[in-house]
């Protein structure tokens, strides 16, 4: 699916957040087909300063938002971990991509875990082999993305196509 004017094809960015590894998923829609156009995950270096780490993800980020123009950003809201200081800086990744969709004027959904199961799966305790499992299906690839980072973001994305708010 190419890039067009007019009425072409839009876009939804999902977004599996994290400071080392962030996964992203894009999708196309185009007369009713859906079809993944882009994924993989932006890294930062393990051990580099955190400031420095953020602004390689917002660097990242405006590659992404610059080259798909998505219309729509769809977000992993946080789950709670017995790590704080992880989860802290995981939400401060979230923050530099809700900052970003704000800078580029592209509306937010957030998705809790449980909701990118259910509208995938119809079950919102699947395991995440049967999410990989729908995400293969509905984009019609030849096997499940990897990384997992990768495939959550695209399963956030498609959460998003389905998403009636």
């Amino acid at each position: 699916m190419k890039k067009s004017q007019g009425s072409g094809p839009r876009f939804i960015l999902g977004i599996d957040p994290g400071f080392g590894r962030m996964g992203f998923g894009v999708i196309g829609i185009q007369d009713g087909q859906m079809e993944a156009v882009d994924f993989g995950v932006m890294t930062t270096a393990a051990g580099g300063d955190f400031g420095d780490r953020l602004a390689q993800l917002v660097e990242d980020l405006h590659a992404v938002f610059t080259h798909w123009k998505p219309s729509v950003v769809a977000v992993e809201q946080l789950f709670f971990t017995n790590n704080q200081k992880t989860a802290i800086r995981v939400a401060e990744a979230r923050g530099v991509v809700l900052l970003t969709a704000a800078q580029f004027g592209v509306p937010t959904v957030e998705f809790n875990p449980k909701q990118v199961k259910l509208a995938l799966t119809g079950d919102g305790n699947a395991n995440k082999a049967a999410v990989q499992r729908m995400v293969k299906q509905l984009l019609g690839l030849p096997k499940a993305p990897k990384p997992d980072d990768a495939a959550d973001a695209l399963a956030i994305a498609l959460t998003a196509s389905t998403w009636r708010g």
